[in-house]
C-alpha cells in the first residue's frame, strides 16, 4: 500500500527537496510593490523539517509586517499596470471617467466608474481610489 505525505500549503512558502544536491528545506518569497524578498530555511540548519517550516513562517510574517504588507492567505495584487499607479483604477479618457474594478468575496468581478465631468479630475480620482480601497477591504474581511 502506497503512503501519501500531505504537505500543508502556506502562502509564499514552497518546499524544496533536491536529493541530488542534498537540499531540503523551505523557500520563502515575499513580493511587495514590485520587490521580492526571499530566504531559504534548511532542515539541517533549523533542526528538522518542522522547525525549518516554523522558522520560514516566522520570517515571512515578520518581513510582511516590516514592509507594511497586510498578512492574509488571499492573493493581493500590489503592482498596477495602469497609468494611474493604483491597482483597479484606470483612466478612460474617451469616456472622461475613472473606472474602478475589483473582485468580491465570491470571486466575481465588480465594476463602477466615477465621472470627471461631474466631480473634476482630482476629486474623481480620489473617489475612485476610495471605492477601490473599500471594495478590497470588504473582500479581505471574510
Amino acid at each position: 500500500m502506497e503512503k501519501k505525505v500531505m504537505v500543508e500549503k502556506h502562502k509564499d512558502i514552497a518546499r524544496i527537496d533536491q536529493e541530488e544536491k542534498r537540499t531540503h528545506g523551505w523557500y520563502v518569497r515575499v513580493r511587495y510593490f514590485g520587490k521580492t524578498y526571499s530566504k531559504f530555511f534548511s532542515d539541517g540548519k533549523c533542526g528538522g523539517r518542522y522547525s525549518s517550516l516554523l522558522s520560514a513562517l516566522a520570517w515571512r510574517d515578520k518581513t510582511e509586517k516590516q514592509l507594511g504588507k497586510l498578512r492574509t492567505d488571499r492573493h493581493i495584487v500590489t503592482v498596477s499596470n495602469t497609468k494611474t499607479g493604483v491597482v483597479g483604477v484606470r483612466l478612460n479618457e474617451e469616456l472622461n471617467r475613472y473606472e474602478v474594478s475589483w473582485v468580491n468575496q465570491a470571486g466575481k468581478q465588480g465594476k463602477t466608474s466615477v465621472s470627471i465631468k461631474k466631480h473634476g479630475r482630482t476629486k474623481a480620482f480620489e473617489l475612485a481610489c476610495k471605492i477601490r480601497k473599500e471594495k478590497e477591504a470588504e473582500r479581505l474581511a471574510a
